[in-house]
């Protein structure tokens, strides 16, 4: 495969993503920890401390950010969206409840998508998202036709490669930027006794050897690195500061382009033929492999 290319000589690209769940991505497991307040505090650090203080990071490095918001979290903390809007950072798309899609039907998913319109549109006075990243990362084999519907333009959800491609929905094109479970801080820091979100708590220096030697190795083969945040995570003094540690380890390895997700996906969308996007292609299997 040629190599992807990336504008202005850059060799690589790195994109910094938050995902300001608060209290929505407990609530989505069982709505009775509304009643839990401690638990409902440990949530809303994140956009009540985590993000102000990452913004003042992002101002401190000259950088912009994407923050993947969802509706719940928007109706709950408005001033949050506000915020991120204010500091010239990009909002995405990141349904309503929190709630995975391969538990909703089709006609689920497009109330959760269009609510969460609803919350982000009232919060930002109107701004409407064009990127999305599902709940826990779950796309359904429909899902994608789905965000096409709603005129989406890029999405960031999928694990199946390392470099951005087009993904042809059927009913539409999204710019694809792949993630990964570890580049995401959730399986590094997550803990909490219920419910069960993660068992340990990670040395931020052995998160930041962790980032920094994947951000190496995708830097020489030419790869886009999404790295994926959670505020009431890695809004905590010492994290934030690592996440400044690997900003400046991507600086100095040089030829890296540190942008939104947005610009990336518009970017591939403008480098990568229509004709050369990517079907969506469901796993099917005969009826009789697992005893059905």
């Amino acid at each position: 495969m040629a190599p992807f290319a990336w504008p202005d000589g850059h060799r690589a690209a790195l994109s910094l993503t938050f995902d300001v769940d608060a209290e929505s991505a407990i609530l989505a497991v069982d709505p009775g920890y509304a009643g839990r307040l401690s638990t409902m505090s440990h949530q809303a650090y994140g956009p009540k401390v985590g993000v102000p203080r990452i913004l003042r990071m992002l101002e401190r490095t000259g950088l912009s950010a994407t923050f993947f918001v969802p509706g719940l979290t928007a109706d709950l903390h408005p001033a949050v969206v506000e915020a991120v809007l204010a500091g010239g950072h990009e909002l995405g798309h990141h349904g309503h409840s929190h709630v995975p899609y391969h538990r909703m039907t089709d006609d689920e998913q497009r109330r959760d998508i269009e609510r969460a319109f609803a919350s982000l549109e009232r919060a930002s006075g109107g701004v409407r998202p064009e990127g999305f990243r599902a709940p826990w990362w779950e796309l359904t084999n429909s899902t994608p036709a789905i965000l096409a519907e709603f005129g989406l333009a890029w999405d960031s959800s999928l694990m199946d490669d390392d470099h951005p491609y087009l993904l042809d929905t059927g009913g539409g094109l999204l710019a694809e930027l792949p993630v990964h479970w570890m580049l995401d801080d959730w399986e590094q820091y997550a803990y909490l006794p219920e419910p069960n979100i993660g068992a340990a708590i990670e040395s931020p220096a052995k998160v930041l050897d962790l980032w920094g030697s994947e951000l190496e190795a995708l830097a020489g083969e030419g790869g886009l690195m999404v790295h994926t945040s959670h505020p009431f995570l890695s809004g905590r003094a010492s994290r934030v500061a690592t996440l400044e540690r690997l900003v400046e380890h991507a600086r100095g390895l040089g030829g890296i382009w540190i942008a939104p997700a947005g610009e990336i996906a518009a970017h591939v969308r403008s480098a990568i033929p229509a004709e050369e996007a990517r079907p969506v292609n469901p796993v099917e299997i005969e009826e009789d492999v697992y005893g059905g």
